[in-house]
Formats: C-alpha cells, sequence, structure tokens
C-alpha cells in the first residue's frame, strides 16, 4: 500500500479521499493531490481507492480550477445591514467575524430565545453533517433548516427505512464492503437491478457509485430495469425502460407487486419469518391490476407484466431508489412498495441483493455522529448532538419543543432533527408561533437556485431578519441579499477529516479527507463551528484544541481514531450479510429488525401512529390531467425537474472554465413531435411558466424522453453576472425553482412538485437569452415574482391532499 503522502522530485503527493466542498455526495472518491510550492498543480485518481480505483470525474478532475478561482472568498468579511444587497464587503479577521457572529446571536438569545435563531443547511455537502449541530450545540436554537419544499431529498426515503426497517439505508450489492470487492467469497452479482427514478452515472448519490452498475452489466451480465419518463445512458443498456408519466410512480409499484403476487415469484420462507403484513399488503395491490396501472402510468400493460417478471424471477435481485420516492407528495407510499419488493423476494442484506448498513461494525445503531450501543453508554464520546446540548446545558428540553412545524408533522421530526421547512417559510413570513431574527447558512442558499421551491418568498423573508451569516467559498445570491459576515470554508483537500457513505446509515468504507495545502484563511466547517462555538458555550467547546480533537470525539468510531484512519486512507467496512439472523441490526443484540415487530412492516405500525395509511395507496399528482384540468389547457406539459450533468453538482462549479463551456447554458429536454408542434428547434431559448412563474432554457430537442413531458435543469445561475440586488447573479433568469410551489405534501410532511408540475414552453423570439434585453418583462422581478406566486388558480389544501 502506498504511503498517504510521498515525495516524488519537487512534488509532494496527497492520497485522499474526496467529499466536500466542492459539492458531491458522500461517496469518497480516490484522489492523488499533487503539491508543489504549497500549491495544488494536479489532480488524479487513486488506483489503490478499492471502490474508484483511479477513475474519477469532472468535477474532481477540475478542482484545482474551483480552489483557486479568482472569485473564491479566502478571507473573512463583514458589510453593515444597511449595505445588504450591495457588493460592499470589507476584510476583516476570524476574530472580527466570530465576534460579530457570537455578540449578535447572544443578545437575540437573551432578548427573544435562542429559538429565535436558525442555521441552515445544504444539500450533498459536508456541511449538511454540521449544520444541525451550529443549531444544537454552538447557538443551543431547535431550528435547524434544510429549506426544500417537504424535505424532498432523502428524508422521506430515511423515513421509509426507519419505520419499515428500522434503519440502515438500503443499498444495492456491488461488493462496495469488502476489501477484495469482486472476488469476495461470499459475493454475487445481482441477477437484475431495478433502478427506480434514478440516474447513477450522473448524480453518484450518497453512497452508491455508479459506475459499479456498468461493471456489473460487463463483467457478470446484470439486468437492468429502468423506471423514468426518460431514456437514461443505462436505460439504453436496459432490457425494459417504463416511461411513466411523472407522479404517477406508486400505481406502477403497486402493479408489480400484484404481479409478484399473482405469478407467486416472492419467498415464503422469508416472508413468513421476517416479514408483518403481506397478506395486507397483497390485498391493497388487488386495487392495482397492470391493466389499471397502465392507463394511469401511460406504460403499455404487457411491458408492466413482463418488466415485473423479469425482476421477480432474478436470483438475486436489488433495487437503485432515487429522488422520484422524494420529490412525490404520494412518495412515501411509493418507498413503502420498493421496501416491499426488496423484501418480498428475499433479497434484503444478501449476497447480490440489497444491502443494509448496521451503524458501526461493534453492533451498535449510529446516531447523529455517535453510536449507541446495546448496553447503552452514557459517557459524552456516544450521546447524540441532542443528548450533548442537553447535558451541556446548551439547549433544553423546552427549547427543543419549539421546533417549528414539528407540531403539525410529528412523523417527520421523530426521523429528521430538523424543522419542517413548508411551515417554517411561513413562520418567517408570518412571525407566527414566534419570530425569527437571526440566520446562518452552512453550505445552503435557499433564495437561490438548488432546493427550495418559490425561491421568490425565502427572498423577501430572509432579507428582513436582523441578523444573518454565511460559511461557503463562493458568494451566492442569499449571501449578497441576506449576510452581514462571510465566514470562508476550506475545500476537501484543504482540511483533514472523514467521509463515510450514506452518511453512516449504510457504510461501504471509512475515507480519510487529508490535508493537502492551505488557501488563504480559510477553515473547514468543523474549524468554523469550533472558533463560534468557543465563544458562546466555552465549557463544552474548550475542550477541543483542533478538528481532530472534535473528529475523534464527536465523528470517528471509537475503533477507528482519525490518526489511524490518515495512515490507511481507506478502511472497509466488512459488514456481513444476514445481519438480521445474528442480531447485528437490533440495538438490544436480538435477532431481527429494530422495528415494533421485528421484521420488516409491510403493514406499518408506524405509518398507523402518525395518521398515515399503514398500506400504500396511489393518489393522483397534485397538478396533472386529474385534478386540475382546467389548468392543463394553459400548462399542458407535465414538467419534471432536476436532470443533472457530471460537470456540476446541483447550483455549484457554475464559475469553473472548463467545466462551464461543456454545457454554458441550462437546457431543457423535449420530444421532437412536441417541439415541431410548438415550432422549437434545437438550442431555441424557451420560456417555460407555471402557475407561480416564468423563466427560461434552452431546448434540447431529443426522442428520448416521453411525448408530453418536459425535463429541466435546475441549479442555473449566473455567476458572472451582476451579483446586487435586484439581478443576485440572475438568480430568477434561469431558476426552474421559480415554477415550484411550497406545501404541496403528503399527510406525514414529504413531498413536493419538482418531478410532476405543470407548465406552457414557447420559443422566445429574437435573441432570447437571458442577457437579452427584451428579456425584463419575462423575468419578473422579485416583488413581482411573489405577487405572482398568490395568482395562481388553485392550490391543494390540507384537506384535498388527504382525500
Amino acid at each position: 500500500m502506498t504511503e498517504w503522502k510521498r515525495q516524488e522530485g519537487e512534488e509532494t503527493i496527497f492520497r485522499t479521499c474526496a467529499w466536500s466542498p466542492p459539492g458531491c455526495h458522500p461517496v469518497g472518491c480516490g484522489l492523488q493531490v499533487h503539491v508543489k510550492d504549497g500549491k495544488v498543480v494536479k489532480v488524479e485518481g487513486d488506483p489503490e481507492h478499492p471502490i474508484t480505483k483511479g477513475s474519477l470525474c469532472t468535477r474532481c478532475l477540475a478542482l484545482p480550477e474551483y480552489i483557486y478561482h479568482p472569485d473564491r472568498i479566502t478571507h473573512p468579511l463583514k458589510r453593515a445591514r444597511e449595505d445588504r444587497g450591495k457588493d460592499k464587503w470589507e476584510r476583516c479577521t476570524w476574530d472580527e467575524a466570530t465576534d460579530l457572529i457570537a455578540q449578535n446571536a447572544k443578545e437575540i438569545t437573551e432578548k427573544y430565545g435562542a429559538e429565535a435563531i436558525c442555521v441552515f443547511g445544504g444539500t450533498g455537502r459536508e456541511g449538511n453533517n454540521w449544520y444541525p449541530q451550529w443549531a444544537n450545540l454552538v447557538f443551543g436554537t431547535p431550528n435547524s433548516v434544510y429549506a426544500q419544499a417537504g424535505w424532498s431529498c432523502y428524508g422521506p426515503r430515511m423515513t421509509n427505512t426507519a419505520f419499515m426497517i428500522g434503519g440502515g439505508y438500503p443499498e444495492i450489492d456491488y461488493a462496495q464492503k469488502f476489501e477484495d470487492r469482486y472476488e469476495h467469497e461470499g459475493w454475487v452479482a445481482p441477477e437484475c437491478i431495478l433502478i427506480w427514478g434514478k440516474e447513477p452515472l450522473r448524480s453518484n448519490p450518497d453512497g452508491l457509485y455508479g459506475h459499479a452498475v456498468i461493471e456489473m452489466v460487463r463483467q457478470f451480465g446484470t439486468k437492468l430495469i429502468c423506471v423514468d419518463p426518460r431514456v437514461t445512458w443505462l436505460g439504453t443498456r436496459s432490457e425494459e425502460v417504463l416511461q411513466l408519466r411523472p407522479g404517477t410512480d406508486t400505481a406502477l409499484a403497486m402493479a408489480f407487486i400484484y404481479v409478484m403476487a399473482h405469478d407467486d415469484l416472492v419467498d415464503h420462507d422469508f416472508i413468513d419469518k421476517w416479514c408483518y403484513g403481506y397478506e395486507q399488503l397483497v390485498e391493497r395491490v388487488q386495487d392495482m391490476p397492470p391493466a389499471k396501472a397502465a392507463e394511469i402510468c401511460g406504460v403499455p400493460e404487457e411491458q408492466i407484466w413482463r418488466a415485473a417478471r423479469l425482476y421477480g424471477n432474478a436470483k438475486p435481485s436489488s433495487v437503485a431508489w432515487g429522488l422520484a420516492v422524494d420529490e412525490n407528495p404520494n412518495g412515501t407510499q411509493l418507498g413503502q412498495c420498493l421496501i416491499a419488493l426488496m423484501a418480498i423476494t428475499g433479497f434484503i442484506d444478501a449476497p447480490g441483493g440489497t444491502t443494509l448498513g448496521m451503524g458501526d461494525d461493534q453492533g451498535n445503531v449510529v446516531r447523529d455522529g455517535g453510536s449507541i450501543s446495546a448496553d447503552e453508554k452514557v459517557d459524552d464520546a456516544t450521546d447524540s448532538t441532542l443528548e450533548l446540548a442537553f447535558k451541556n446545558g446548551i439547549m433544553t428540553e423546552e427549547t427543543w419543543a419549539k421546533r417549528i412545524g414539528i407540531d403539525k408533522y410529528p412523523a417527520m421530526g421523530s426521523i429528521l432533527w430538523t424543522v419542517m421547512p413548508d411551515e417554517f417559510l411561513k413562520a418567517l413570513e408570518t412571525e407566527k408561533p414566534y419570530k425569527i431574527h437571526m440566520a446562518h447558512f452552512i453550505s445552503s442558499n435557499p433564495i437561490g437556485t438548488a432546493i427550495s421551491a418559490e425561491p421568490q418568498r425565502w427572498y423577501e423573508a430572509l432579507k428582513k431578519l436582523d441578523f444573518c451569516c454565511a460559511a461557503d467559498l463562493f458568494m451566492n445570491p442569499t449571501t449578497m441579499a441576506c449576510c452581514d459576515v462571510f465566514l470562508p470554508i476550506a475545500t476537501t483537500v484543504e482540511h483533514d477529516g472523514m467521509v463515510v457513505t450514506h452518511y453512516g446509515l449504510n457504510s461501504s468504507f471509512y475515507g480519510a479527507q487529508n490535508k493537502c495545502v492551505q488557501v488563504g484563511e480559510c477553515k473547514s466547517d468543523v474549524e468554523a463551528m469550533m472558533a463560534v462555538g468557543k465563544k458562546m458555550y466555552p465549557d463544552f467547546w474548550n475542550r477541543f484544541e483542533t478538528q481532530t480533537d472534535y473528529d475523534n470525539f464527536h465523528v470517528m468510531r471509537s475503533w477507528l481514531p482519525y490518526e489511524e484512519l490518515r495512515e490507511k486512507v481507506t478502511v472497509m467496512s466488512n459488514e456481513p450479510y444476514f445481519k438480521y439472523e445474528v442480531g447485528k441490526l437490533r440495538p438490544d443484540g436480538q435477532v431481527g429488525f429494530p422495528t415494533s415487530t421485528g421484521r420488516v412492516e409491510l403493514y406499518s405500525y408506524m405509518y398507523e401512529q402518525f395518521g398515515e395509511n399503514p398500506l400504500p395507496y396511489y393518489e393522483d399528482p397534485a397538478y396533472g390531467p386529474e385534478r386540475t384540468p382546467e389548468l392543463m389547457e394553459k400548462y399542458p406539459f407535465i414538467l419534471t425537474t432536476g436532470a443533472r450533468k457530471q460537470e456540476f453538482f446541483h447550483s455549484e462549479h457554475k464559475q469553473v472554465p472548463s467545466l462551464r463551456q461543456i454545457t454554458p447554458y441550462p437546457q431543457i429536454d423535449l420530444n421532437p413531435a412536441d417541439a415541431a408542434r410548438l415550432g422549437i428547434e434545437e438550442d431555441d431559448w424557451v420560456e417555460i411558466a407555471s402557475p407561480y412563474g416564468a423563466v427560461r432554457q434552452r431546448a434540447h430537442v431529443v426522442p428520448t424522453i416521453k411525448e408530453g413531458v418536459c425535463h429541466a435543469m435546475h441549479g442555473w445561475w449566473y455567476p458572472e453576472e451582476d451579483g446586487e440586488e435586484p439581478n443576485l447573479f440572475g438568480n430568477w433568469k434561469s431558476n426552474i425553482n421559480v415554477l415550484m410551489p411550497n406545501s404541496v405534501n403528503g399527510v406525514m410532511g414529504f413531498g413536493n412538485t419538482f418531478k410532476q408540475m405543470i407548465c406552457s414552453l414557447k420559443k422566445v423570439e429574437g435573441e432570447g437569452g437571458p442577457n437579452d434585453p427584451d428579456s425584463t418583462g419575462i423575468f419578473l422581478e422579485p416583488s413581482r415574482q411573489a405577487e405572482f406566486t398568490y395568482q395562481q388558480v388553485w392550490r391543494p389544501t390540507d384537506e384535498t391532499l388527504q382525500g
């Protein structure tokens, strides 16, 4: 094994595992970083990395451009409150910046209570791990905020898993937990993988290294079934592509279960021993035979039978589920069906099936940065963030009970230690149940283009707060519009740390982030948190002198101190299969699953407890031909969003030259028949409108998308443009989230319309692009946007959504 740090001529070469920033989900790809004279001169893949084996995406290869970009902020900044929205920042020291943050936080806490402070966290980036700790342990507030409407990324799937299986995020088995990978004696290749609403080659989400799917297809003949309104690259290599109408996934999934039961393609031994509610589930799906699902979804009936039989006859089989589950008010029911499909075949936590995590390799269940073992140790090192906040007097249980929106949506609050985002936006606007006075943004840009629906509403609400600060790398619309202090954050090669797949919910390996260089005065997310924490609650925070101290206390497992991980670079989890048979899933050490019945709950008592149906059911999309036929006359297309490019991560990387030249403008995919009917040709600028607003993107005319459906890129802004208000780096011009509503959720609060909205398309005459001087009437000013938001014809109410 090559050392983690070595000298070759004038260069020092570091082996490390990338996470973020810049953004990426915690796949932990292996890097070799070449440093000369204290500067990164080259990044290449680490051939010794057990998963990525020397391959890298374009984002990692372009890392030097990102690190040394002239617009990157490498020193703390401050600005007078009256200058918000203007580029009047001035440089200050870390001590000045953290004094300002601590001073304002203390004053607000004294006057209004700690709950008047909120901390925003973004998606995917490493800061996502820390924003609840900033909230609970630095500011003593219960209000950590993930601002995506309906918590529509990962949260619903985590809840599905917690309620039905007891935890441990399910992932396809690509031998990711073993040093010898595909040569491991216990591993077998999946015969079939069902890929549902996911494109792992472009997003590499959370812990699935997408290229592994190609490896298994090429090396072992694994067959693929893709469920997607588009034919993706993997779809072109699939046996079946079920191009359904967006938002109707649950009907299709219920029909799959119908076929499995009808043809007796299930593992009765596993069901009898380890599942609860199979008979009730089979009875429920009798309401959704393939003929009915075909009519709803727009997928041929015979294809549903064929695809479900292909999956059911495969031994073993696996399921990869994506954002189609999360970004749908009916999505938790879809998740119920997909977990059922994993379980009733008998290949859950089995070789070549769908793996489960078990926490750490001591059989402990991971809980928010710590682990609680069967004997319930209570020393600080195993406490969760919340327990630490209570024990150290930073937050009280009375304050914790003031989390906004959890009284209305307690199911969300039981799994996710954050606010309910849609209700939090209402609280910002109405100042009820109480007024928020301060916000801190950790890798989060709610006014921007990545995650928030109706960003114009977030803009109007956030800019009124008394004090705002941010920790990030580049200026963005939220920091320019709202913030008074800016803390510069280190990239992945500028700090030490650990990356673990699926945030510890299903660990394939533990990877070291080894510091290679120092840029300016940038600090890691943890170092920034410690700097403010020491001024807020010194009795707790002064015990940590370095990030490694904190990591070893509250991040690393007791059996793997950072110093050891650094030397090894990667440590495989080596988790066994069939953990439920030997007491490796339950915190009490008993066999079975950590649920109330000890089984996979196909009939879920947890759903029932929180007022939801314990069995899956289909509900039509909130906007569409069934529930809003009158709106379909004006907005005849079904819009799905979130189209990914490998060169970008959500809204990041748009300023990196080598990446931006690959895709210089946002694109919306539409079918050639639809394009011809509208007189739209390739690369024409198109106005995309919904009842909530209008934006522009360029047309990409492709036969691989279902007719009547269009698919738009998200995350688009123009960092090269004027950053001051009202333009805010072109924030409103191509921001597809302007077209999305808030508060279109399921019964438990999850889901939204990001992948199932309605829209109209119209070719823009003339130059048409975002810089076209005639475009000002199309891209509404923020005040107009807010006004336009409330002119829609219909918005679902709680009553209509519940039936």
